[in-house]
């Protein structure tokens, strides 16, 4: 039992004064970078979707 409490003790230790948290301008940056890579992204995988069913549609409908 003393170990799980020496565990969560340097547990706490380490969350509170070894970690270094990034300021409030930093996390608003670093979210809006997310955002706005993640809104990217979609799209291009949305372009390459309706790309590729677009010539696949094509390509079925010349078989037929």
């Amino acid at each position: 039992m003393e170990k799980i409490k020496i565990l969560w003790r340097n547990t706490l230790d380490e969350l509170l004064n070894k970690v270094s948290w990034p300021s409030w301008d930093e996390l608003k940056t670093s979210t809006l970078i997310v955002l706005v890579a993640s809104l990217i992204f979609s799209v291009v995988i949305y372009l390459i979707d309706t790309s590729f069913g677009f010539i696949s549609d094509m390509f079925y409908k010349f078989l037929e």
